[in-house]
């Protein structure tokens, strides 16, 4: 059995201890969610899952992420339009990223969980125009939660 939902999110997926990871980019229009998963991906540091709509799936108790079939392997690029790119599809999510207002995000936060689908899955703020955004998002995804001092 599994259950579904789709998220207003742009997702990418990591590797991650040999595995693919997802994180899930949320924030509101123009927040700089493709932006930020455009730069990651144009570093080769990920491979995209879905821009602006990622629909989520508990399957055997994982959450995964995948492209609605209607926009699999595009990325809104804006000032370019809609750019074909790789693409993969069931990624385990990792973390899920809310891309806010500088003044939003604390110099040291406390660790946050959200459950999606009856997963926890850890969760942080960013603020996609920082020039360490890329730098930030690789530590958060690849690094574990005990080499975080908080």
């Amino acid at each position: 059995m599994s259950d579904s939902q789709l998220m207003h999110c742009t997702s990418i997926a990591f590797q991650k201890e040999g595995w693919l990871t997802a994180a899930l980019l949320r924030g509101a229009p123009g927040c700089g969610k493709s932006d930020l998963a455009l730069q990651v991906i144009d570093r080769g540091y990920a491979e995209l899952v879905s821009d602006d709509q990622t629909v989520l799936t508990l399957r055997n108790q994982e959450l995964l992420a995948s492209p609605p079939p209607t926009i699999a392997g595009k990325l809104e690029v804006r000032g370019l339009g809609l750019v074909s790119f790789s693409y993969c599809s069931d990624v385990p999510v990792g973390l899920v990223v809310d891309l806010v207002p500088r003044d939003q995000i604390d110099r040291l936060p406390t660790p946050e969980f959200e459950e999606i689908l009856g997963v926890s899955v850890p969760r942080l703020r960013l603020h996609s125009f920082d020039h360490s955004a890329v730098a930030k998002l690789l530590l958060a995804i690849t690094r574990s939660e005990g080499d975080i001092v908080r």
